[in-house]
């Protein structure tokens, strides 16, 4: 957290579900932008990001709510409809009317799930190539993870894993957010429902602006049939694919993601 831009402020606000961590940075006017990362990820995965949308928008970054970090579940969250109103009470309690709300991996099926159900919120919707949400989970995904829960073999098998999915033949050991990470995944016992494919009529639904970047090179779904998807159904959409890109895309393609958010939340309508 010292390598991130000291917040504004920090609320923990109450849910029905539990306390939920909010970090809010910069003061820009306008309506701001909201941060969902990725499993395991806290508010820390997104230190490549925060500053540059910081200059621009009031950014809020959201530790997710029964993932590692400084959120505390109290409730079972049991399906969907639990993890939109988890994220609507912590939105409400902020008294944000509207967001432009950003997610990553998990945290893009968990904003394209809020705007699903609470679109009313949505001022727009940027999804970073969000899992099981235009292309299923691979079982090969499924696969790979078991050997990062067993005991013996985990040691080995954690850095394997995530070194897999960046896709860049980096060290997670030598990155502070890997550590991070690889910490979440030894010591945090996650309790939450897995995230349910989305059908064709709820992404038809989405009716607010919606920027979708699948990476190409990504391991958790297939990224042409995710492309394909999300041009046929996101109907008031900007669907690119692109093919370089990893699953670790907001920090591979930090500037350009950065500059990329921000060109889409400044258009009218």
């Amino acid at each position: 957290m010292r390598l991130l831009p000291t917040p504004a402020a920090v609320n923990d606000v109450r849910t029905d579900f539990g306390s939920v961590r909010v970090y809010r940075f910069g003061s820009a006017e306008g309506t701001p932008i909201v941060l969902l990362h990725g499993r395991n990820g806290t508010t820390v995965s997104w230190r490549p990001n925060i500053a540059a949308l910081a200059e621009r928008r009031r950014v809020y970054s959201v530790d997710l709510l029964g993932e590692p970090g400084a959120s505390v579940q109290t409730a079972a969250i049991r399906d969907a409809q639990d993890q939109a109103a988890w994220l609507d009470g912590a939105l409400a309690g902020l008294r944000l009317d509207a967001a432009h709300v950003v997610g990553v991996s998990i945290g893009g099926w968990l904003a394209c799930n809020y705007a699903v159900r609470r679109p009313e919120r949505v001022a727009s919707l940027s999804l970073l190539d969000p899992a099981n949400t235009f292309a299923r989970l691979p079982i090969g995904v499924v696969l790979r993870t078991i050997p990062t829960l067993l005991p013996i073999v985990s040691t080995w098998a954690r850095p394997r894993f995530l070194r897999w999915v960046d896709g860049q033949g980096s060290d997670p050991g030598a990155d502070p957010v890997g550590r991070v990470i690889d910490a979440a995944m030894r010591c945090y016992r996650p309790a939450l429902p897995q995230p349910g494919y989305f059908t064709d009529e709820q992404l038809r639904s989405l009716a607010m602006p919606v920027l979708a970047v699948v990476a190409g090179r990504s391991v958790m779904h297939d990224p042409a049939q995710a492309h394909r998807r999300a041009r046929r159904l996101i109907g008031n959409g900007q669907v690119e694919l692109w093919p370089d890109a990893t699953h670790a895309i907001s920090g591979q393609y930090a500037d350009k993601i950065n500059a990329r958010i921000l060109r889409f939340v400044q258009q009218p309508g």
